[in-house]
């Protein structure tokens, strides 16, 4: 207790506290200033917390403190039931619970710093479930859940960052050596530009420059957009094929089973489906949902040390031997009554166990199958790529596995015949480097004695005249079969000429005749241009006739339209009846000229 107190103490006078404690003055502190010293330290911690505790109620305090210790993992020694105690004594600042938290809380002050730091952005809300029954609830708590996740992977870079051996002094070289760079690059450029101001048009190159750079970039992002849709294409290919070749198996499997058989495998899907369904995936899930929440349950509890992991393993133990025992009780209880169905429920639990194990074997098989289908596309769509011929199946493969073998035999036959040639060869390019040096010795010798009997070089122009003559003879017989193909050439030639000129003579005999014909043709086509010009002329003149029809039809309905109004004007003014006389059109107009203004209007 004393080397507790000791540390807190050191750990007090140190910075950033600096409380100037000794042992004597740390013990005689009060509750009270224990409290403000524990909040100090919290605050240290987590800002929030730096508070006067004056100035606070003792629950809240208390409540700040606790909330702040859980979020920290902070375990109070002892048992669950101490917890009480635990919480009193924190709100009463007793020395024994305060004196622990102080040791703990001092001894990893940065790691709780961090712990601190982290749980403001990663302590989840509690929202009810009901209030996630909305739309815009349900999608802000999406959202915030993301948001929490990214901060996580942004958490861990940093920390890998700092980690990973980068200084802020080679940071800083780095700076200075890009900014020596930029200045370098910006001095060139300014260089660049005078020498290039001397050159004529250097504004239009410059644009044609930058026109050729943007044209770059758009080719560049041109043959990008082109792989993209190149990739989606084969992808929509992949989709493609995969469909046809679920068709084709489906097809297949249409043409070669019967209703019946198709009825019997529907029904040992659908089963199996069932099975998975109601029974399987519903234990599986509740198994999992357990384990969630056991997870969670430990995540919420404390950090445990070695010593409380043995403390719940003999718990453990100690439950385990309860139910064991329990066991054993219930089996002698009521082992006469159910010993005739004891043997039926043990097979029941062994085909249940076997039921369970073969839809396993089920399930990865068919996942196995799903899996060999994807890799039998892919070697499908590769063997397309590379030769582009079909998948054989069935006959096809088996003639193509012994036309295989056949040419393995052959292969085989082929390479142990080329390995007694090589070795052959090898023998004759041996003889043949024995011979050479056994003529050079000759030579060597034929030479000593031709400069022993004064007549050096015979040999030699003996060697050149015959292989002069051999050259001659060749150069010879050359020309002849030159001569001879040339004059066989012409011959063939001679007789294709006369065979073309006889093939062709009735066909220039038809060619004639049809010359003839042709300029009739043409006599009787100009005959027909003139005929349609007159056409064209007549129709012309057809149509200025009926224009000239119809407007002398309407100046006669117009004639007659005025005859009638002037036979109404007159039967109006020689009328008895003083009314009607007034109707005429003498009589409303005072003279001609308002009258054809009237008509005008």
């Amino acid at each position: 207790m004393s080397d507790q107190i000791q540390f807190i103490v050191e750990k007090l006078n140190q910075e950033p506290f600096r409380k100037n404690y000794n042992l004597i003055t740390f013990d005689s502190l009060e509750s009270v200033q224990l409290l403000q010293l524990l909040s100090d330290v919290l605050g240290e911690i987590d800002p929030k917390h730096a508070v006067d505790i004056r100035e606070e109620l003792p629950e809240n305090t208390a409540k700040r403190m606790l909330t702040l210790l859980g979020i920290l993992k902070y375990k109070p020694p002892g048992s669950v039931t101490d917890l009480s105690a635990f919480r009193q004594g924190l709100v009463t600042g007793s020395k024994p619970v305060i004196h622990p938290v102080l040791h703990w809380l001092l001894q990893r002050t940065n790691e709780l710093k961090k712990r601190a730091y982290l749980a403001r952005f990663l302590v989840k809300l509690d929202v009810p479930v009901e209030f996630l029954q909305d739309d815009t609830v349900a999608d802000i708590n999406k959202q915030y859940e993301e948001l929490m996740e990214a901060f996580k992977n942004l958490h861990k870079e940093c920390e890998q960052l700092k980690t990973s051996g980068l200084s802020t002094a080679e940071i800083r070289r780095d700076i200075s050596a890009m900014e020596e760079e930029k200045d370098q690059l910006i001095k060139r450029v300014e260089r660049l530009k005078k020498r290039v101001e001397t050159v004529q048009n250097h504004q239009r190159m410059l644009e044609i420059a930058r026109q050729l750079r943007l044209e770059k970039e758009r080719e560049e992002s041109l043959a990008h957009q082109k792989q993209e849709q190149k990739n989606q294409l084969f992808h929509a290919e992949q989709r493609l094929q995969r469909a046809q070749l679920q068709l084709k198996e489906m097809h297949h499997a249409v043409v070669d089973s019967k209703p019946e058989s198709l009825m019997k495998k529907l029904e040992e899907e659908i089963n199996f489906s069932s099975y998975l369904t109601t029974e399987k995936i519903p234990r599986e899930l509740e198994s999992k949902k357990k384990s969630v929440y056991f997870l969670q349950k430990a995540i919420a509890e404390p950090a445990m040390g070695q010593s409380d992991l043995n403390v719940l393993e003999s718990k453990i133990n100690e439950v385990n031997a309860q139910i064991n025992q329990l066991i054993e009780k219930r089996m002698m209880k009521y082992e006469p009554i159910d010993s005739k169905f004891s043997m039926y429920r043990q097979q029941a639990s062994i085909i249940s166990r076997k039921k369970e194990a073969k839809a396993e074997e089920l399930q990865a098989a068919k996942e196995e199958m799903s899996s060999t289908e994807k890799q039998m596309i892919q070697k499908t769509n590769q063997a397309h790529e590379l030769d582009g011929s079909e998948v054989l199946k069935g006959d096809e493969l088996k003639h193509y596995v012994n036309k295989l073998r056949s040419k393995n035999t052959v292969y085989k036959r082929k390479r142990l015949e080329i390995a007694e040639i090589t070795a052959e060869y090898g023998i004759l390019q041996r003889t043949e480097e024995l011979l050479k040096q056994r003529h050079e010795a000759i030579q060597q010798q034929l030479q000593a004695i031709e400069d022993k009997k004064g007549i050096s070089g015979y040999s030699y122009t003996q060697e050149e005249l015959e292989r002069v003559s051999a050259v001659k003879s060749e150069v010879d017989g050359m020309k002849g079969q030159t001569l001879d193909n040339m004059s066989e050439m012409v011959r063939k030639l001679n007789a294709m000429v006369a065979e073309k000129k006889s093939s062709l003579a009735p066909v220039i005999k038809e060619l004639r005749q049809l010359r003839q014909k042709c300029q009739v043709g043409r006599n009787t086509s100009e005959c027909f241009e003139q005929c349609l010009w007159e056409v064209k002329g007549l129709l012309e003149e057809c149509t200025q006739e009926e224009s000239n029809y119809h407007y002398v039809n309407c100046m006669k309905k117009n004639l007659e339209i005025q005859l009638q109004r002037v036979k109404e004007e007159m039967k109006t003014y020689v009328s008895p009846d003083p009314q009607e006389r007034r109707k005429a059109i003498r009589k409303q107009f005072k003279n001609m000229t308002e009258l054809h203004s009237k008509d005008k209007a």
